[in-house]
């Protein structure tokens, strides 16, 4: 059973789950789990059957593709307010899962069993509508990053990748080349090239943008 303090951060996060009826409210409350996860969790993998649909509260999820020798590619993330257009594909597919998620922070989230997320799919126009709008958006960003990586070089895209980031940017060069696919050493030749430039200043999992205008530009 969900308490009043995480039904209200539901309803901060997921504005469109105000609109269900009692009767509506009243099930999803009693069936969904509020979970506590921590970092560094694998909270689904691939060939997996999903268990459920996840409600961020707080955190944050990676979802990746990850090759036979360790290499990984962040497809994208899951953040508070979103969610997971994997899972929403397993669930009205019956599919296994085609990647993994792993929780880059901790995180608190609400899990709905299945049927009470396909409820929600079949009997709520906001939620289906919500679900729908994102698997869009999502779509959009995973054609991004195919084009990048199809047609641009590592170089133009982790310029990219530090420019689109708040400064300072506290990551390690390893989580870096985790989100580009590629492997640390190449990652920090270039980043030691840049900074090189002028364009960043590097320090022990903390890098400074200097120009981001030279980098969006590279």
């Amino acid at each position: 059973m969900i308490d009043t303090n995480t039904q209200a951060k539901l309803f901060q996060h997921y504005p469109m789950l105000r609109e269900l009826s009692t009767a509506q409210l009243d099930d999803l409350l009693s069936q969904a789990m509020l979970m506590k996860v921590p970092a560094g969790t694998v909270i689904f993998d691939e060939n997996q059957a999903c268990q459920g649909f996840p409600l961020l509260l707080s955190g944050s999820v990676r979802v990746i593709k990850a090759s036979a020798n360790g290499r990984e590619l962040q497809l994208y993330a899951v953040n508070p307010g979103e969610s997971c257009i994997l899972t929403s594909s397993c669930l009205l597919g019956h599919t296994t899962y085609h990647a993994r998620g792993i929780v880059a922070q901790d995180t608190e989230l609400v899990a709905l069993p299945p049927a009470t997320f396909k409820a929600l799919i079949n009997n709520n126009e906001l939620f289906r509508n919500y679900v729908f709008s994102l698997f869009s958006e999502r779509m959009s960003d995973l054609m991004q990053l195919v084009s990048s990586v199809a047609f641009q070089k590592l170089d133009q895209r982790l310029a990219a990748l530090l420019a689109s980031k708040p400064s300072p940017i506290l990551a390690t060069h390893q989580a870096l080349a985790d989100e580009l696919g590629s492997v640390r050493e190449i990652v920090s030749r270039l980043l030691k090239n840049f900074a090189e430039q002028g364009w960043i200043k590097l320090s022990r999992e903390h890098i400074d943008v200097l120009d981001a205008v030279k980098l969006k530009n590279y």
